[in-house]
């Protein structure tokens, strides 16, 4: 159990990554696995509600508040600040949990249902006057307003609390009659305290030590999980900036290869071609090259025409003086082509 950390990561950030083992783990094997794509709100809402239950049992705090070194305590006299072992009162302690895992699920549920209908309502097959149309139609018209006051709620709220004008940052501390306070040093012992007198006190009959094994297997994954999730976080974040389309020119410009520099002209003579301003532009004709051909000893493109021509009289390149012959003529395919 970890009592102490600078930093921790938020919820969202293991939504992603648990979203992300799942979605391995269905794509690996579509026919074993792939009910946990399905059922992964459901399955991610399970594990959020034991992972809060423990931490909200043991350290008066949900699991990122415990990350930041916080507790929560009942509203009410502030001196009065009981220890993180107490635990909070039972009232606070089921609304906190309930607050913490079934608003965010049912909000995200809702987001998922706006989504659907509206793909629905593109492609409907109801007739305009059918009353079900017309009910989501109208409950889509709400949800912006309603998803408006909501975050609204939120941002004044956050503001109040930076102002100094309130004493929560968040409405569902203050609907789960809590607010939050830092870890104090007293805190930190007694919780180390707590989990040396669990140890310790603990039997030597065979029950008692598979107990003992299996909750010091649990405490080395959560803490292995604790601290590789930032890990994976910040691994999943780089990947999402390194294939995001803002960078895709800053990555080209690291990984691109040099440009080749042009052949050099190994005769200057005064029936050379010169180059043209334009690129698409024949150096032997002047014209928008038709049927692009290149010399594959020199690079350079022409009309397929006046390469022939000239190569089949001169056996050189028209601008290098490289000796070519009619097999180094190559067609150039374009994409329009």
């Amino acid at each position: 159990m970890i009592y102490n950390a600078p930093s921790s990561p938020n919820h969202s950030d293991s939504s992603c990554f648990v979203s992300l083992l799942q979605q391995v783990l269905a794509e690996s094997n579509p026919a074993r696995y792939g009910f946990l794509w399905h059922w992964f709100d459901e399955i991610y809402v399970l594990l959020d509600l034991l992972l809060q239950q423990h931490f909200l049992a043991r350290c008066s705090a949900s699991f990122s508040e415990n990350f930041y070194s916080m507790k929560r305590i009942p509203m009410g006299d502030g001196r009065q600040r009981p220890l993180a072992t107490a635990g909070l009162p039972k009232r606070q302690h089921w609304k906190s949990l309930l607050l913490l895992v079934l608003v965010p699920y049912l909000k995200g549920k809702l987001e998922k249902l706006v989504s659907s209908l509206r793909e629905e309502d593109e492609y409907s097959i109801h007739p305009p006057s059918s009353s079900w149309k017309r009910f989501y139609r109208a409950f889509l018209a709400a949800y912006p307003y309603v998803n408006m006051t909501w975050e609204g709620w939120f941002l004044i709220q956050q503001l109040c609390y930076i102002l100094g004008k309130a004493e929560h940052h968040s409405p569902m501390l203050k609907l789960a009659g809590v607010r939050l306070v830092r870890l104090t040093a007293e805190d930190i012992h007694a919780l180390e305290k707590k989990w040396a007198e669990t140890t310790s006190s603990q039997t030597h009959s065979f029950t008692s030590r598979v107990q003992s094994a299996l909750r010091r297997a649990l405490a080395g994954i959560a803490f292995s999980l604790s601290t590789g999730l930032s890990v994976s976080v910040f691994f999943l974040q780089f990947l999402e900036w390194w294939y995001s389309s803002e960078n895709q020119e800053t990555i080209k410009s690291l990984t691109a290869l040099p440009t080749p520099p042009p052949p050099v002209h190994l005769e200057q003579e005064p029936g050379s071609a010169v180059l043209p301003s334009l690129r698409t532009v024949c150096p032997l004709c002047r014209k928008v090259r038709v049927n692009a051909t290149a010399l594959a000893t020199s690079g350079f493109v022409f009309c397929y025409r006046c390469a022939h021509g000239y190569v089949k009289a001169h056996q050189r390149c028209p601008v290098t003086g490289y000796a070519t012959e009619l097999q180094h003529l190559v067609k150039l395919y374009s994409p329009e082509s």
